[in-house]
């Protein structure tokens, strides 16, 4: 059974609709040399994203702990409408020659989809991008600026969206995380 071109569209129009969608393909920007997954472990505050359909809440945060040399388990959690939600996945490396391309997914039945470290210095800041491909007529992007606390100074922030333009990666999108009144609400 083949589907027609518009019909196709409309199923995937509502995996996109919060994203920002662009002709072509998935840039492939650079990723963080002699990347060192166990100093990456822990922690990490989501302080600015592309918009994603799948984060709608505040106070966003991801931990990531070992399981084994190339596999992570990953936690991520928000507030949304005033209740904590958690969802847990399987991060891993796929190519280790390259251990900053990360494959990370949050169910059995879908595939990894990528989570590239472009750049982290480990104990303040991260920059991960992942891409997906819609038919290789579009892609649609997302970004992150993590960081080790609920903030960054505005000169991290401009210098983290720096990068990510470096490497052919949109901002002008890109939106503040809420992070205010995070250990107070729970």
């Amino acid at each position: 059974m083949k589907l027609s071109f518009p019909l196709a569209f409309v199923f995937i129009l509502p995996l996109i609709r919060a994203q920002v969608p662009h002709w072509g393909p998935c840039p492939e920007p650079s990723v963080q040399p002699a990347f060192n997954l166990k100093q990456f472990m822990g922690r990490w505050f989501e302080i600015a994203k592309l918009p994603a359909q799948f984060e709608k809440g505040r106070c966003i945060e991801t931990n990531f702990t070992m399981v084994t040399d190339n596999s992570i388990r990953v936690v991520s959690s928000e507030i949304l409408k005033g209740e904590l939600k958690k969802i847990k996945g399987t991060g891993v490396i796929e190519d280790m020659k390259n251990p900053a391309k990360l494959g990370i997914s949050y169910s059995y039945v879908l595939p990894y989809s990528p989570y590239w470290i472009l750049s982290t210095d480990y104990v303040n800041t991260a920059l991960v991008y992942s891409c997906t491909d819609i038919l290789r007529l579009f892609h649609v992007d997302f970004a992150w600026i993590l960081a080790r606390t609920r903030t960054l100074p505005d000169a991290t922030l401009e210098k983290a969206k720096e990068t990510f333009a470096n490497n052919n990666i949109e901002t002008s999108s890109m939106i503040a995380s809420k992070q205010q009144g995070c250990d107070k609400t729970l």
